[in-house]
């Protein structure tokens, strides 16, 4: 059994725990010194996803838009050549 908990966490879990602790407090002082806290964190996560998701949504609507502007054209002039071919 410990050797499987060895094999998940790489190593021996207090060597792994010290050394995540250990990281935390460093990339901790580094985010604080920046100026940057979970809530920034989490809420610039949010917003980035949501500028995404927008963007996804406002390509499909500009693309939707030029479809609509060439078809108020070519679908005039297909059908014009359609009844006058035959």
């Amino acid at each position: 059994m410990a050797n499987g908990i060895q094999k998940l966490l790489g190593g021996p879990p207090v060597a792994v725990l010290t050394k995540l602790v250990f990281m935390s407090i460093v990339v901790g002082a580094f985010l604080a010194l920046i100026g940057l806290t979970p809530p920034d964190l989490f809420r610039g996560i949010r917003d980035l996803i949501n500028h995404i998701f927008n963007l996804g949504f406002d390509a499909v609507e500009t693309v939707f838009r030029y479809f609509v502007y060439g078809a108020v054209i070519v679908v005039p002039i297909w059908l014009f050549t359609r009844l006058f071919r035959g």
